[in-house]
């Protein structure tokens, strides 16, 4: 068969495929369920986006504290209900801005966060009770968490009121993306930390958004990152439950999940169905979860990332319209559509304004939201459907026999997978066994498009510098060295919950590379496996 034909036959995650469905195709019904009831593969809510329609994100944060806060009011202010916080690359491996090692990076592909006053600053006039706020951060998590809470309660808004979600994903960052900072071991339990203390202090806060995405983003096919990302699911439950001081269903209804949504469309709508009910079994059936509630899959999404591309770069809208809506028929809670000059640049006001919209129109004008699982019933999303689940469980039981997600990841055999599909489908677009417009066919010849590039200037940069060193100068520096003491008894102690202590260093000024230094002296740092 030519390479132009085999897309025909498979999914992209290369399940294959017939030509027609039909009755006998379809599961029995109590397979399928009704929507709002257990396994949930039709939907969390027994109305769907009827009584309320999903998050609308926009990922967004840039340079300095001040310009990212006016961007975070200008999309709420266009529409959107709930904030997207994009960090720097120091912020999220732990250094501050004033640390030479880190100068060129300072607010490049995200904000700068180096203490409580950054935070102040970033959610300044923004009602923090009334909307759901985003972050994309894993190794610091904790430490951007106490931030939030600090800040939130010098603006007068109790942190039992807070909604939202951190990352807090580090497993996949030892797999996929490189923001880590301590071994497994430790990072695992500052995640249970932040787990426990959502439970206790924070009730409407997601503790862990777990991120298949950023499997997604490194290569992985769509039966990998769903499979990887519940193991890593599993891997947090099993690390909080083996405290012995909560149950499952005091904390499960708290976690959450993250994906990128890409362009086979009902492979993705597969994907997400399959994964609701993969994860109402588990939590069931796995960890004794009594309420419904503990069961439930809710999960937010990316429309973009690796799925957009550069020649004829306008295509990508309609690669994110199409993405989007493939997220609602799969059932999201909350999404963000990326720009369409994204492979080029931050997005500007006006591309990300059109990502918005993008969303606002599904939402208000095509009709999308009306039906509760609008493809539910379909032979050929049942059968895919199950075909899905098939293969993620098979590849889920493989990482079991190897011990657990945390021992996939540090033998190397998670990375090995992600390395394998990204090379197999780079070879796929070079052949024209996978077609994109405008890449592999239909090609032409035009210039890239004129974008308007951000870059953080000097003096952006050192105003953000002068703000640490003045933090620094302003604070009570007694009070921050008896606490960062503090921090380093209890990290050393292992049944010390670190959470309050966090926030207790949040609300004296303590900034993250402070915090960072004095984990790393008691946990040291994470060496990446050789992979071959």
């Amino acid at each position: 068969m030519s390479a132009e034909k085999k897309w025909m036959e498979q999914t992209d995650a290369g399940i294959e495929v017939a030509t027609v469905y039909g009755p006998e195709t379809l599961p029995p019904f109590e397979q399928i369920g009704a929507p709002g009831e257990y396994p949930f593969t039709r939907s969390n809510f027994p109305t769907g986006y009827r009584h309320r329609l999903w998050t609308f994100r926009q990922y967004s944060g840039f340079g300095t504290a001040e310009e990212s806060n006016a961007r975070y009011r200008y999309l709420l202010n266009a529409g959107g209900t709930g904030l997207s916080v994009a960090m720097d690359l120091p912020t999220q491996c732990g250094y501050d801005s004033d640390d030479p090692q880190v100068e060129g990076e300072v607010g490049r592909v995200g904000v700068a966060i180096d203490s409580l006053k950054d935070a102040e600053i970033l959610f300044k006039d923004i009602p923090l009770d009334q909307i759901s706020t985003s972050f994309t951060i894993n190794g610091t998590a904790a430490i951007i968490l106490a931030f939030y809470v600090a800040a939130a309660e010098r603006s007068g808004v109790a942190r039992h009121k807070l909604r939202g979600t951190i990352q807090n994903d580090v497993l996949k960052e030892y797999a996929s993306r490189g923001t880590w900072i301590w071994p497994p071991g430790p990072s695992m339990r500052l995640i249970a930390d932040t787990i426990e203390y959502c439970a206790e202090e924070i009730p409407r806060f997601n503790a862990t958004s777990v991120a298949g995405a950023h499997f997604r983003d490194a290569g992985a096919n769509a039966i990998q990152e769903m499979a990887f990302t519940l193991s890593d699911g599993i891997a947090y439950c099993e690390e909080v439950i083996s405290r012995g001081r909560l149950t499952i269903d005091q904390f499960a209804p708290q976690i959450s999940f993250f994906f990128y949504t890409h362009g086979d469309f009902f492979e993705e709508v597969a994907k997400y169905r399959a994964g609701r009910r993969i994860w109402a079994s588990i939590v069931r059936e796995r960890f004794g979860a009594k309420e419904d509630r503990s069961a439930m899959f809710r999960f937010g999404c990316v429309c973009g990332g690796a799925s957009l591309y550069g020649p004829q770069a306008k295509n990508n809208q309609v690669r994110v319209a199409y993405e989007a809506m493939a997220s609602i028929f799969g059932g999201v809670q909350s999404m963000f559509t990326a720009a369409w000059d994204e492979p080029f640049a931050l997005p500007t006001e006006e591309s990300a304004t059109l990502a918005l919209r993008t969303q606002q129109i599904l939402a208000y004008e095509t009709g999308a939201a009306r039906v509760v699982d609008p493809l539910g019933g379909s032979y050929y999303v049942e059968s895919l459907t199950d075909e899905t689940e098939r293969q993620v469980r098979a590849l889920m039981d493989e990482i079991e026999s190897l011990g657990g997600m945390v021992q996939a990841v540090q033998s190397g055999f998670v990375q090995s997978k992600i390395a394998d599909e990204a090379y197999s489908m780079q070879k796929k677009l070079e052949s024209g066994e996978k077609p994109v417009v405008g890449v592999n066919l239909f090609e032409t010849e035009e210039p890239a498009p004129q974008v308007e590039m951000y870059e953080l200037n000097e003096a952006d940069r050192q105003r953000q510098v002068d703000r640490l060193q003045k933090v620094k100068q302003e604070r009570d520096n007694a009070q921050v060295e008896s606490l960062l003491e503090k921090l380093e008894q209890q990290a050393a102690q292992d049944d010390v919950n670190l959470m309050p202590v966090l926030v207790e260093c949040a609300h004296a000024y303590c900034t993250v590379g402070e915090m960072v230094k004095v984990l790393k002296k008691v946990w040291g740092e994470f060496d990446q496996p050789v992979v071959f």
